[in-house]
């Protein structure tokens, strides 16, 4: 069994001062794979000791940057997304692992907050669209995982009615989503009325928790957002179907309480038989 975790940590070393090495010794995880480090390799190094560590780092100090780690070694690894003209600093690595007789790509993607009608909405479209034409190539046991900025339905947004027209919530946001999500080669008509074609990839996380509400990653720190689950699922494990096939086990690791967070999105945790 391979678990494979994911989360956001907004600064890993706020992280570390508010009890993430705890969770990391309890959580049993083969491969974490995480977001928004907004630091150095130092500081990964500091609170993940004899751990096998893969970077990149913004080119702004201070934000973004992904990583992966892993209890055993990668054998290949890559970094960026797309042409030069796709801002991928920091936003997205891909690793190669060796297990059994498979070989796996693990993805940490940290996917552009964007801003309606600016350049950082612009760099959000771009790299969706870079997103389209990698996904393909990835292999047949692969996961993208991260923080993807983007609620796919209305069940991944507790107030999906007042967002409608925000970042992260946008027709033609969704509408990547349902290509990737959408049957391999089929013909779509998108949320936006736009067509297109299927990926094919499986969206983990809502294939095991059904046709649920959430369950929420993030929630944001106004008022009583997460005392009253009033959450955003943005963060995911984005599966070939070989590998969704695979999967026996999907949970968000929400915090017991709002003094008990070091983020403010949960890890998302899934365990494939591999």
């Amino acid at each position: 069994m391979t678990r494979i975790a994911s989360v956001n940590v907004n600064g890993i070393r706020a992280a570390a001062r508010k009890g993430m090495g705890e969770w990391i010794d309890a959580s049993g995880v083969d491969i974490l794979t995480l977001q928004e480090v907004r630091g150095q390799r130092e500081h990964l190094e500091a609170i993940l000791p004899g751990w096998h560590i893969l970077e990149d780092e913004s080119l702004q100090k201070g934000r973004a940057g992904v990583a992966i780690a892993s209890r055993e070694p990668s054998v290949a690894h890559r970094v960026g997304l797309g042409e030069d003209t796709v801002d991928s600093h920091g936003r997205w690595i891909e690793a190669d692992f060796h297990v059994g007789s498979t070989t796996l790509t693990v993805v940490s993607a940290y996917v552009h907050s964007g801003e309606v009608d600016t350049p950082k909405q612009a760099a959000k479209w771009l790299f969706l669209n870079a997103m389209l034409e990698r996904l393909p190539h990835l292999g047949e046991y692969a996961v993208v995982t991260g923080d993807l900025n983007v609620g796919h339905r209305e069940l991944d947004i507790k107030n999906w009615r007042g967002n409608r027209k925000k970042s992260g919530f946008l027709p033609r946001e969704r509408a990547y989503f349902d290509r990737f999500f959408g049957e391999a080669g089929a013909s779509l008509e998108m949320v936006d009325g736009s067509t297109g074609t299927g990926l094919g990839f499986v969206d983990v996380g809502r294939t095991f928790a059904g046709e649920v509400d959430g369950p929420y990653t993030w929630w944001s720190n106004r008022g009583q957002a997460f005392d009253n689950d009033t959450g955003w699922r943005i963060d995911y494990h984005v599966a070939t179907p070989a590998l969704a096939d695979l999967v026996k086990d999907y949970r968000v690791d929400r915090y017991p309480s709002y003094d008990a967070r070091w983020s403010d999105h949960a890890p998302v945790i899934a365990d494939y038989a591999l």
